[in-house]
């Protein structure tokens, strides 16, 4: 069988559609539609239902996907291992969060670095991702969603606290036993936010208050350690997570404005491609992020 076939089957699967495969593979189009019926014709089978938005595999293309994929993985591996061979080097294409990427993924893999290992980080939210973690972007990826499908394998790696934080002024502003007095009070600040959609601040709502917040965004900044700066600077409250704001807390910059008998918590995901764990730079990396998380 063709490996040019198989590489083209294997990315159509993963991007879920022929104009993404093709733009993946520097392809046209046509091409990658030609080199997936050539290869249908081959196996005797259909490998994929063609539908308005993008194609879905069939039982067949399900199977063979999951069979072929490691295989392509690691012959892409041995490839890179070879154009890398004098210097001695893997390099890992690392996906996730921006904060918790920046702040506790690589420092935590930079020990292997000594040992052989380059990093390459990309920043994204979940969904990008795992996106670009099924198309071949990325070989490990750290997220708050967990992938659907076989397709991609998830482990869980941590579980992280949130608080609802603001600056020592609005605190006191508030006063003391804000748990009893409710939700109505605390929206009597200004709100600080990585989207307007207020995901953060909802999400701790539901959990707490069992409603919506009623207030929208005063300050919204893509970026948990800007949202950080802007409340302790004043701007509003903000819901983050306890390791981006734990040293602020201790520093006195931000204050919890609550403490709930069962705090909001947020789980991360270690995500690759199903059997990309056989390849040795990928595994090292999946363990030490995990026996570094013991500790998170």
């Amino acid at each position: 069988m063709d490996l040019a076939l198989l590489r083209t089957f294997v990315t159509v699967h993963r991007a879920g559609s022929f104009t993404r495969a093709a733009a993946l593979l520097g392809l046209s189009q046509p091409a990658v539609t030609g080199q997936i019926r050539t290869l249908e014709r081959q196996l005797g089978r259909p490998l994929f239902l063609r539908q308005a938005r993008g194609v879905t595999p069939t039982t067949i293309g399900d199977e063979l996907a999951h069979r072929a994929a490691p295989h392509l993985d690691a012959l892409v591996e041995i490839a890179e291992t070879g154009l890398d061979e004098e210097a001695g080097v893997r390099t890992l294409h690392l996906a996730g969060l921006p904060e918790f990427t920046s702040l506790r993924a690589l420092p935590a893999l930079t020990p292997l670095i000594s040992r052989g290992l380059a990093l390459r980080a990309s920043f994204g939210n979940s969904e990008e991702t795992l996106e670009g973690l099924a198309a071949g972007h990325h070989d490990l990826a750290i997220t708050t969603a967990r992938p659907r499908g076989g397709l991609l394998t998830a482990t869980p790696l941590c579980d992280e606290e949130h608080v609802l934080v603001a600056s020592p002024r609005w605190a006191a502003r508030l006063g003391p036993g804000l748990l009893r007095k409710g939700h109505v009070v605390l929206e009597q600040l200004p709100v600080v936010e990585v989207h307007e959609s207020l995901p953060l601040v909802s999400r701790y709502w539901s959990a707490v208050f069992d409603s919506r917040p009623a207030a929208a965004g005063a300050v919204i900044a893509p970026d948990l350690r800007a949202v950080l700066e802007a409340a302790a600077s004043g701007a509003g409250l903000a819901v983050l997570p306890r390791y981006l704001c734990e040293d602020a807390l201790q520093r006195g910059r931000v204050v919890a404005l609550l403490d709930p008998p069962v705090p909001p918590l947020r789980t991360y995901f270690l995500v690759v491609r199903t059997g990309t764990l056989a390849l040795p730079h990928i595994a090292r990396a999946h363990e030490w992020l995990l026996r570094a998380a013991v500790d998170w």
